[in-house]
């Protein structure tokens, strides 16, 4: 379909005056009016101070639900509704939930290699440990981006 691209008399009016295309949204359009989803302001920056505690906020909330399944997406999604923001805020703040979600388990499989290496484990069994600590970050910080950004979605939606 093509767009009609004829304009009214107050359309042409309103053109020229503020000298930008009719079509294109205000400087201040996420701040004061809402585009049917989000609430007005939703689409404004967050701060770092609010992704980092909201981050934490999920975070936390994600290691208290440990022993539901994708239990790291819930953190993530927790994270990412409440911080709100734009898309970039969302990912930013589920990654933040995703290393708070891993250091409890990093500091149990630390405490057990501390008292597996005093009782003389071999040295190929803390590579393979930390490998696994490896991928147990990467699977919960990216199952905690993609929860943050499920989380602003949600927001948006809800």
């Amino acid at each position: 379909m093509v767009p009609d691209d004829t304009l009214s008399a107050d359309e042409t009016e309103t053109a020229s005056a503020d000298s930008r295309p009719v079509d294109a949204p205000s400087p201040d359009a996420g701040r004061t009016a809402s585009n049917g989803f989000l609430a007005p302001g939703d689409d404004a920056p967050a701060d770092l101070g609010d992704v980092l505690i909201y981050g934490l906020v999920g975070g936390i909330a994600g290691s208290v639900l440990s022993f539901v399944p994708f239990a790291t997406v819930l953190g993530g999604a927790v994270a990412g509704y409440l911080c709100g923001g734009r898309s970039a805020d969302a990912l930013k703040t589920g990654a933040v939930a995703g290393v708070v979600m891993t250091l409890p388990f990093a500091a149990a499989v630390a405490f057990l290699l501390f008292f597996l290496g005093i009782a003389g484990a071999p040295a190929e069994f803390g590579v393979v440990a930390l490998f696994v600590i490896g991928l147990a970050a990467a699977y919960t910080l990216g199952s905690g981006i993609v929860g943050g950004y499920l989380g602003r979605y949600l927001r948006g939606k809800l």
